[in-house]
């Protein structure tokens, strides 16, 4: 788990800076007369981001140990705080994730959003900064900042162009994750004493701290990463903040702020608390299969396409901490894989969802029906989307739940065979709510009168399915890439950390 130093120009700090310096920068154009030019700015934005990103992939050695791309630079010398970034295998493709999701997000608010749209852009461009930093912080003071402040321009998001009830909403979400935290900030300081003043996350993961240490710790990370994952019990907040989100913020939020949580386990929990971990193994794994199975049917019963998306992304995502906690190599690469693969489908069931609540206001099932008529291009990437969210073979969904469910069969028969029952459970609600809208008779007469996709929508769902056929159809340069850092990880958490 050592530093590997690298000699590469500060890819790590630009990938984190160039979009929060393109969103003050709109922010500063910040009227709705230049409206135009807002858009360009933040298309241009999110693109060079984007690009910024790409050097990473190319450089990124698949066999290396411990981190790449280091950069380390005094920043509050009298505590020993600095500005300290890495990436490993662990975190390599949720950079480029996350610029690519802005970019998409930036397309489908181009003729949506009329009001305050250098604030909208800005907000989403300083928020990818943002995201980008949580994975690439390796001190453990920087980590908290970056992850905290995600909350100041999502919260915004979602309060100023958020739904009926944004304002609720909002401070829902940030009281949740906000208090969620608190823990977190009172386990990073015990480190940092313990330590013997240091914030640096890889010499925390040689602390030899003891079991009562460690449960306390595990226990003081679990609050902010269950509340961000989220796990059930603490899921409660995200239905109701999706179906208030504006449709950026939805796709913004599933694709990348659930994430930041997983990410979480893997930085800090596993190989900080590994005794802990194994120890209280049973209780991860245990909420996981709930997540899995009762939200699975709770998302069959809604009637909101936005909240049965939402509790199927909680099902998901009980899948991602299922893997991590069964410690083996199948499992948690499966874990990491399935993150990549809800960051594309679950942003594309959000922006098809926006797409038709564009035309017709309405997010109920039940208003809908025979939407292929009228729209057969949109109807097309619809059934394609809602078949990679149930896991179908050939697209991305099918990949990191598979690995999953091989890794949890490898650990215990019957709990591979539980997390099994997700794919049946996932085809059931996202098939029937793909069957009853785009399929059947036309019984509303504001159906009759949709338009199909413009070529800026096209745009967008072409590129998300690239993405999810590609990874389905080709997994290799996902799974490679993490293979040796998930490898020194079980590893490193296998080794008992007891003095």
């Amino acid at each position: 788990m050592q530093s590997t130093i690298s000699t590469f120009p500060p890819y790590l700090s630009l990938t984190i800076w160039v979009p929060i310096l393109f969103g003050l920068l709109i922010l500063a154009l910040g009227r709705d007369s230049r409206a135009g030019l807002v858009r360009v700015g933040a298309l241009v934005g999110s693109i060079v981001s984007f690009l910024c990103t790409l050097p990473l992939i190319q450089h990124f050695d698949n066999a290396a140990h411990g981190m790449q791309f280091v950069e380390k630079t005094p920043w509050i010398g009298r505590f020993n705080i600095l500005y300290s970034l890495g990436i490993d295998g662990l975190s390599l493709w949720f950079i480029p994730l996350t610029a690519f999701i802005t970019v998409i997000v930036v397309i489908s608010a181009w003729q949506v959003i009329e009001k305050r749209v250098a604030q909208y852009m800005g907000a989403f461009l300083i928020l990818s900064g943002l995201m980008i930093g949580v994975f690439c912080a390796m001190d453990g003071l920087l980590f908290y900042i970056f992850f905290e402040a995600t909350l100041i321009p999502m919260f915004i998001i979602i309060g100023v162009w958020g739904g009926p009830n944004r304002v609720y909403a909002a401070f829902k979400f940030f009281l949740y994750t906000f208090f969620g935290s608190l823990l977190t900030l009172v386990a990073v300081i015990y480190l940092y004493n313990v330590s013997g003043g240091s914030f640096d996350i890889l010499e925390w993961h040689k602390l030899p701290l003891t079991m009562r240490e460690q449960i306390l710790i595990f226990l003081a990370f679990l609050m902010a990463f269950a509340v961000k994952v989220p796990m059930f019990p603490l899921h409660t907040w995200l239905p109701d903040v999706h179906v208030e989100a504006p449709t950026g913020g939805s796709a913004v939020l599933a694709a990348i702020m659930l994430k930041l949580g997983a990410y979480g386990f893997l930085r800090f929990s596993l190989p900080i608390t590994p005794d802990a971990s194994h120890y209280l193994s049973g209780f991860m794994i245990t909420l996981s299969l709930i997540a899995v199975i009762y939200i699975g049917l709770v998302a069959l019963v809604q009637t909101d396409m936005k909240k049965l998306v939402a509790y199927s992304s909680i099902a998901h995502m009980g899948f991602v901490t299922l893997g991590f906690f069964m410690f083996n190599d199948m499992s948690v690469q499966g874990g990491i894989a399935q993150m990549i693969s809800h960051g594309f489908v679950s942003a594309a069931m959000f922006l098809c969802i926006g797409v038709l609540y564009d035309r017709m206001h309405s997010r109920n099932i039940a208003d809908y029906g025979g939407v292929v008529n009228r729209m057969p291009k949109f109807a097309t990437f619809f059934v394609l989307f809602s078949m990679a969210n149930c896991g179908l073979p050939a697209t991305s969904g099918f990949v990191g739940e598979f690995m999953v469910i091989l890794g949890a069969v490898q650990y215990n028969f019957w709990i591979g065979l539980l997390a099994a029952t997700a794919l049946i459970l996932g085809a059931a609600y996202s098939l029937w709510m793909a069957k009853r809208v785009m399929f059947g008779k036309i019984a509303n007469k504001h159906v009759d009168e949709l338009t199909d996709l413009n070529p800026r929508e096209f745009v967008m769902f072409a590129l998300l399915a690239i993405f999810v056929l590609g990874m389905g159809l080709y997994p290799a340069p996902f799974t490679d890439t993490m293979q040796t850092s998930v490898a020194d990880l079980l590893l490193h958490v296998a080794q008992t950390k007891l003095p």
